[in-house]
């Protein structure tokens, strides 16, 4: 089996480190992860430049582009074969509800999911150094339960694990997305030049969170997993649009 790590945090990241530890076992692990960290690219194409793909000592590969870069040149130019799954993790911190509009983990696997390959985004619910090496044991799982299974089409999964040590967690959840309240408003500061700039406020606390959904899941201990898809359409909508105009 052939696997294709990537995330958003960097290559450099402790979370893609351990996942790729982990999952050497289980296949044949390529990793292209971006140069530095690029949380909240989600799924943006870089194309008004070029991209330089380049080998760290760790034996990554790493581009100067989007997590959405790193997966398309990996499956479109560098790889001689189509991986048999994209997974992209592990995130530091959550990827629950909204972020995964902005999530550049999602976006990775996204990738991925759109070329015809079954991805895999994994975060781990953590603010703390946390417990990566839990996390990369429940995707080795799934990887074992995709290969004594394997997925008859390409899906995209988003799954995140508690940060509680592997012997704490409570099972597995198939889950939706929930919501989280209206983000948190942009903090105005002044540079050293005395102008003003505006760093993007923290993301709102979890509003849809009940029985069912992903916020839920993580609360009770659950590894939350949610069936993702790509059509944007808002099909309840459409007559009245069709009415409207």
């Amino acid at each position: 089996m052939r696997i294709l790590l990537s995330n958003d945090d960097g290559y450099f990241a402790p979370g893609l480190a351990c996942l790729a530890e982990t999952l050497s076992s289980l296949a044949d692990i390529t990793v292209v992860a971006p140069e530095r960290d690029r949380s909240g690219a989600s799924n943006s194409l870089t194309l008004d430049r070029p991209l330089s793909l380049r080998r760290a000592h760790s034996g990554f590969y790493y581009v100067n582009g989007t997590p959405t870069d790193c997966v398309h040149l990996a499956v479109t130019g560098m790889l001689d074969h189509l991986p048999d799954m994209v997974i992209s993790g592990i995130n530091h911190g959550a990827n629950m509800g909204d972020d995964t509009i902005y999530s550049g983990t999602v976006a990775a696997a996204t990738e991925g999911y759109l070329l015809g390959i079954p991805s895999i985004a994994v975060s781990l619910v953590s603010r703390g150094a946390g417990n990566y090496v839990a996390a990369a044991r429940v995707v080795a799982e799934i990887v074992k339960h995709h290969q004594d299974q394997p997925f008859t089409s390409p899906v995209l999964l988003n799954v995140n694990v508690p940060d509680v040590p592997y012997e704490q967690i409570q099972g597995r959840e198939v889950t939706r997305l929930g919501r989280r309240h209206k983000a948190e408003p942009v903090v105005k500061s002044e540079n050293p030049r005395g102008e003003t700039v505006y760093w993007v406020g923290a993301a709102g606390a979890a509003q849809d969170a009940g029985a069912g959904t992903d916020f839920g899941a993580v609360a009770r201990g659950m590894v939350s997993v949610t069936p993702l898809q790509i059509d944007l359409t808002h099909y309840g909508q459409m007559d009245v649009i069709k009415g409207w105009l």
